[in-house]
């Protein structure tokens, strides 16, 4: 068999680097290796007419198994990166921001102002146009991960308009350190910042913008060659996939990423609390999915998982799983089950003092409204909610599928104890 390594040099290969035709590249070296796409296909567990798709699509399609090819066919990683366009940053068209329309009579009387319609415009603005064409570094002194954790803060804290403001410049700077260095750690910040954009585009809806951010923090975690971040990224790219309902290829996702944790022997604390999240988020996706079986035994697992970790783990853990927060997954599980009475049996013993930080007791409180709300009594619902507008305003503002039930309760039940409190705290008003 013939080495490949010759043709990376190639004029050929340049202008499909040029080119960013990461397909191309994978056939012209399957090609000089004198293989069928069955061949390569075997050696990468798909059929021949996959990887037909992926020579043709390149980059749009499944990242993981492009990366795969690529690395069978020899691909060096430096010409991988290139290819993909990662030693500079992505351009990319993003959906434009704008407000949807509303098409339900009832939601149409009861509306939000404009202030209190989760994140403001022009924040999201702002970050659509970094997704697009990514801003100029910029030039901060203070260190990469002081700003990561400082972006950690604001979204734990709540302060989502505050880390909208933060991320173009910090995606702008984690990709100018990872053009620089190319090391493992750099491509690991950078993942890092692309997942914790994708928390808070999750957090406010915007889910396009979401999975894109998403894509790309999974492309930097595989080069990074880090599991936690790669789990990290699975995770967020999961949960994109369940907001946009594909709950099967979610759930694949998330498996596989389990897999890659318990591989890892679960030596440490730090890899036993991302294996617990893993399972905590396979739980809620087969749930999602209406797998009841898979959704129980997930959260029982993750519950052993768990229940040796820290009830208060230390600062900066990626995954900061603790037995509290896997009884809350619990709730969410049972109530996307259709089960309210089992949701709010597993958060009986729930107290906001078991979470550290303000959007996790927010949580904890809209969770339970939700079950509340599920079986039909609003004023323990209302009384949820005003909770958690009271410890993290974000949560009931800035999540629409909250948003929508503070509407539902303003405009259904407006005298019920707490309604009228809690449509003020968010800005609610009746035309």
């Amino acid at each position: 068999m013939r080495t490949v390594q010759p043709l990376w040099r190639s004029p050929r290969v340049s202008m499909l680097v040029a080119a960013h035709d990461v397909g191309g590249l994978i056939r012209l070296a399957r090609e000089d290796l004198e293989w069928r796409q069955a061949d390569l296909g075997k050696r990468i567990g798909c059929s021949a007419s996959t990887v037909s798709r992926l020579e043709q699509r390149g980059s749009h399609t499944d990242l993981q198994l492009l990366k795969q090819a690529a690395l069978k066919v020899g691909m060096p990683t430096n010409v991988l990166v290139e290819a993909l366009g990662l030693s500079r940053p992505a351009t990319t068209r993003v959906t434009a921001v704008g407000p949807r329309v509303e098409e339900d009579p009832m939601r149409r009387r009861t509306l939000l102002a404009a202030a209190g319609l989760a994140a403001p415009v022009g924040l999201l603005s702002g970050m659509d146009s970094a997704l697009a064409s990514m801003p100029d570094p910029t030039g901060s002194p203070v260190p990469l991960d002081h700003r990561l954790a400082a972006g950690h803060a604001a979204f734990d804290s709540g302060h989502n308009d505050q880390l909208l403001r933060a991320l173009p410049g910090l995606l702008a700077d984690s990709h100018d350190g990872a053009r620089r260095s190319r090391s493992n750690l750099a491509y690991a910040r950078l993942s890092s910042a692309y997942s914790l954009a994708s928390q808070v585009l999750v957090k406010v809806g915007r889910h396009d913008q979401a999975r894109l951010t998403a894509d790309r923090a999974t492309v930097y975690a595989e080069l990074s060659d880090s599991p936690l971040a790669a789990a990290a990224a699975a995770r967020e790219l999961s949960i994109v996939l369940r907001h946009q309902d594909q709950p099967a290829a979610a759930q694949r996702h998330i498996l596989e990423a389990v897999s890659r944790v318990e591989a890892t022997g679960l030596k440490t604390d730090a890899q036993a609390s991302a294996y617990a999240q893993m399972l905590c988020t396979t739980s809620y996706t087969a749930a999602v999915a209406g797998d009841r079986q898979q959704a129980t035994a997930m959260i029982r697992e993750a519950s052993r998982a768990a229940r040796d970790l820290p009830v208060e783990p230390p600062a900066g853990r990626l995954f900061p799983v603790t037995p509290a927060s896997v009884d809350l997954y619990a709730v969410s599980v049972h109530w996307a089950l259709g089960d309210a009475g089992a949701a709010l049996e597993a958060g009986r013993g729930l107290r906001a003092g078991q979470f550290k930080t303000a959007e996790r007791r927010g949580r904890m409180h809209t969770d339970l409204a939700r079950a509340w709300w599920q079986w039909g009594k609003p004023e323990q619902t209302a009384a949820e909610l005003l909770s958690a507008a009271r410890v993290s305003p974000s949560e009931v503002r800035d999540r629409p599928s909250i948003r929508r039930i503070t509407a539902e309760i303003y405009a259904r039940h407006p005298q019920t104890t707490g309604v009228r409190e809690l449509a003020a705290s968010v800005g609610l008003r009746a035309d």
